[in-house]
């Protein structure tokens, strides 16, 4: 069993920046994908980044891209999203998950494990 943790959420200002994290206990997920998602009030959750097992590969949505960075510190069962230039329809509670398969994918339903979420809210 994968137990994940998500960290770093608050209220910000637009045009500035936070950095979430996404530890892994239990069973690692250092084999895995690991992608974050986020949900919006009265929307649906929708893929946001995505990182390979090794750190190699990333994905991401196209509303952050160029703002956000997905990076990993395998040693330290760390995911960490780096968001910047944030908007006000960056809010949302943003959730880390783990993948089924060394590679992350933008579906939801290729994730296993999930994190129970961080609140993000950018006020303009």
């Amino acid at each position: 069993q994968v137990q994940l943790v998500e960290s770093g959420g608050g209220q910000v200002q637009a045009g500035t920046s936070l950095r979430l994290s996404c530890v892994s206990s239990g069973r690692t997920f250092s084999n895995n994908g690991v992608g974050w998602f986020r949900q919006a009030p009265g929307k649906e959750r929708e893929f946001v980044a995505g990182v390979s097992w090794n750190g190699g590969d990333t994905i991401y949505a196209d509303p952050v891209k160029g703002r956000f960075t997905i990076s990993r510190d395998r040693n330290a069962n760390t995911v960490a999203l780096q968001m910047n230039n944030l908007k006000p329809e960056d809010t949302a509670v943003y959730t880390c998950a783990s993948a089924l398969r060394a590679y992350a994918s933008r579906a939801k339903t290729d994730y296993r494990y999930w994190g129970q979420g961080t609140q993000v809210t950018v006020s303009s």
